[in-house]
């Protein structure tokens, strides 16, 4: 069952959110098992929210995620994990 991830980062800027996905494109994102990608909010205090398949693909990302957070600057905090319930893409 997919489940849903939302992050809250400290002060996450635009800035910071599209390097780290550049240099995460450069690694193959997006990764297998990621369904959905989203961030919104102010320029910031941006958040993300991702669907997963399974946790093991999305732990498996973390691993390459974590250090290119680091050298960004980006304490992703702890997530908070849903599962889904339902969803609807048109």
């Amino acid at each position: 069952m997919s489940f849903v991830v939302r992050f809250n980062p400290q002060s996450l800027t635009a800035e910071q959110y599209d390097e780290t996905i550049r240099r995460l494109s450069d690694r193959g994102f997006p990764p297998e098992g990621l369904e959905m990608h989203v961030c919104f909010g102010e320029d910031g205090s941006l958040l993300v929210s991702e669907i997963w398949s399974t946790r093991e693909q999305f732990d498996a990302f973390g691993e390459r995620l974590m250090p290119v957070l680091a050298a960004m600057g980006i304490s992703p905090g702890e997530p908070t994990m849903f599962e889904v319930h339902n969803l609807v893409v048109p």
